[in-house]
């Protein structure tokens, strides 16, 4: 059973986060997010790279001297000059990746598996020697020949590894061939294991339950799944997938996320879809007649996640699907008792808006109709 076991959640938004085309964080930024991921509990932040200059490495040292419980880690190539650059930032780890796929390492990085071997071997060694904690990061692990990835992991282990990143870099595989994978590693081998999942398939969070089932004890995440391409699986779905339908645990408290997901969007410039999974202004939206009335009479009716968990609530709008209880219990709460005919009179009114002004009314909108109604009726009186 894997009831009660914790997963560690590491979240890049910082480092593959910041990665997605045209973001750019502001110091001020950075130092906000990983404070506030701080807050609800995540427990390791991946904060930057290194070799990108010194301006990244100032921001890196400021976001390590935050005094944060979070841990911190960098990722670096994994080359003698990138891992030099990592002296003195002070943080608690670096993740050395390098290609690990035949396709990356013969045409990306012109090598062989050998030279893969040997340059893990010597690195570690040479990351714990300046008394780093170290991540091997398997890139294109997903493409990888599964024999040679268990020789990597046995190889990321014997030179004194603490964890091997699993990185899907192209976002292709899917969560049964993850399970198996992430299996056979944790067979192999005693360090931990990292899911690193993007999501070009739309299955970076499907594959990051099933690699945490599986055995993986680390899952790296992104606030709203930001992250190159598709991105990343958000850390909003992993948490509450992990708990909900696993019963495993992280630590993190998504009861604040909501406004943690709408800095980072707009940091980021980025905006949440308004069908976002759990963070997404519609999740807890209802307008059919048939769901607004079942939330009515109990929740659970159509509730399958806990919006409060999140920090929300339930909300129901009118529009062209809305019955007549739903519009008098919408005008009930601007304090407006309907009868029966106005009901339908301005629901009638309420379809004929949001098929012309394709949006839903507002309270002013509403409070319009009401008034119509009342002067058409004032009218028939005289």
């Amino acid at each position: 059973m894997n009831e009660s076991r914790n997963i560690i959640i590491d979240d890049t938004t910082l480092r593959d986060g910041e990665q997605t085309a045209g973001v750019a964080f502001t110091l001020e930024e950075k130092m906000a997010i990983a404070c506030s991921l701080d807050a609800i509990g995540v427990p390791e932040l991946e904060i930057g790279i290194p070799a990108m200059g010194d301006q990244e490495r100032g921001e890196i040292r400021a976001i390590a001297a935050l005094g944060l419980r979070a841990r911190t880690l960098v990722w670096c190539r994994m080359r003698e000059d990138d891992l030099a650059l990592c002296r003195d930032l002070g943080v608690d780890m670096v993740d050395l990746s390098i290609p690990v796929s035949d396709q990356q390492i013969r045409h990306k990085i012109n090598r062989d598996r050998d030279y893969v071997l040997k340059t893990i071997a010597s690195h570690v060694t040479a990351a714990r020697n300046l008394g780093f904690e170290v991540c091997v990061g398997c890139e294109d692990a997903s493409r990888a020949d599964h024999d040679f990835l268990l020789h990597v992991a046995a190889t990321a282990q014997q030179a004194g590894a603490k964890r091997i990143r699993f990185a899907d870099t192209l976002g292709v595989m899917e969560p049964f061939g993850v399970a198996k994978i992430i299996g056979a590693l944790r067979a192999a081998v005693d360090i931990d294991i990292e899911m690193h999942a993007h999501d070009d398939l739309g299955l970076a969070t499907a594959n990051s339950l099933a690699a945490a089932v599986s055995g993986a004890t680390h899952i790296n995440t992104t606030v709203n799944g930001l992250g190159e391409r598709a991105g990343n699986a958000p850390l909003e779905e992993v948490v509450m997938g992990l708990h909900q339908l696993y019963g495993m645990h992280t630590g993190v408290d998504l009861s604040q996320f909501s406004a943690i997901s709408h800095y980072v969007a707009v940091a980021s410039g980025r905006p949440v879809s308004w069908h976002k999974s759990l963070v997404g202004e519609g999740v807890f939206t209802h307008e059919s007649g048939i769901h607004v009335d079942g939330i009515l009479k109990d929740p659970l009716n159509y509730q399958g996640v806990d919006p409060a968990r999140l920090g929300r609530a339930h909300q129901i709008i009118l529009g062209k699907h809305s019955g007549t209880k739903t519009v008098c219990k919408v005008y009930r709460e601007l304090g407006i008792e309907l009868t029966i005919p106005e009901a339908k009179q301005i629901l009638r009114t309420v379809r004929e808006f949001v098929s012309k002004a394709k949006r839903t009314p507002i309270a002013s909108d509403l409070a319009h109709f009401y008034q119509a109604i009342s002067h058409s009726a004032v009218e028939v009186t005289i």
